[in-house]
C-alpha cells in the first residue's frame, strides 16, 4: 500500500498545480511544442519545461522530436487509467487504512462520561449523541431479548434520562423493539 500512496501523493502532486492542468488541457486539444505553449500561456518556456518534465514523471505526457522540437501529448490513456485506478472506491479507503478511527469516539467518551462509566453528561451536537448512544448500546447483547424494565435499568445505571436515551436508541436503530413494547432487543451493527 505504501507504494500505492506514493503513487497517489505524485498524482495529486502533479495536477495540484494551476499551470500543469491547463497544460494537460491545452494537450488534450493538440499535441504542442514548448514554445507554443508558453506563448498560450503566457509562461517562459523554461517554466513550462520544468511543468512538463512533472507531468512526464508520472506518465501523463510525452515527448517526440519534430525535427529541431520536442512535441508533447497527453497520454489520455494513462491520464483515464491512473485516475480509474487511484480514485477507486478500494483504493481511497487504503490510504486511511493505518489510521485509529475509533479515536473520535474515545475522545466523546472521554469527554462525556464520568470515571465509573455513567453519562455525566449528555451532548447536544448529534454527532457526539451518536458516540454516547453507541456506547450505552454496547451494554446490550446481540440476540438477547429485554422487557422494558431492564431496558430501563440498564440505561437508568448510566444516566437518569432513560424514556429520552431509550427513545433515541429505537429513533437510530440500535435497539429495536416490538409495537407493544413487551420486547426490545440490540440490533446488529453493520459491518
Amino acid at each position: 500500500m505504501e507504494e500505492s500512496l506514493e503513487t497517489l501523493l505524485d498524482f495529486f502532486k502533479a495536477l495540484a498545480d494551476a499551470n500543469r492542468l491547463r497544460l494537460i488541457g491545452l494537450l488534450a486539444q493538440k499535441e504542442s511544442s514548448v514554445e507554443e505553449l508558453a506563448a498560450v500561456l503566457d509562461i517562459s518556456a523554461s517554466t513550462v519545461s520544468h511543468h512538463l518534465s512533472k507531468l512526464a514523471e508520472i506518465g501523463l505526457v510525452s515527448a517526440r522530436a519534430e525535427g529541431y522540437y520536442s512535441v508533447y501529448r497527453l497520454e489520455t490513456e494513462t491520464l483515464t487509467g491512473m485516475a480509474k485506478r487511484m480514485l477507486s472506491e478500494d483504493t481511497l479507503p487504503e490510504a486511511a487504512k493505518d489510521l485509529d478511527r475509533e479515536a473520535y469516539d474515545r475522545k466523546i467518551l472521554k469527554d462525556y462520561l464520568s470515571d465509573d462509566g455513567t453519562i455525566a453528561q449528555l451532548p447536544t451536537n448529534r454527532r457526539k449523541l451518536d458516540v454516547i448512544l453507541r456506547y450505552l448500546a454496547e451494554q446490550f447483547e446481540v440476540g438477547k431479548t429485554y422487557t422494558e424494565k431492564q431496558v430501563n435499568q440498564i440505561i437508568g445505571a448510566l444516566n437518569e434520562d432513560i424514556s429520552g436515551l431509550r427513545r433515541d436508541l429505537i429513533s437510530v436503530g440500535l435497539l429495536g423493539r416490538e409495537r407493544d413494547g413487551s420486547a426490545y432487543w440490540r440490533i446488529k451493527p453493520e459491518g
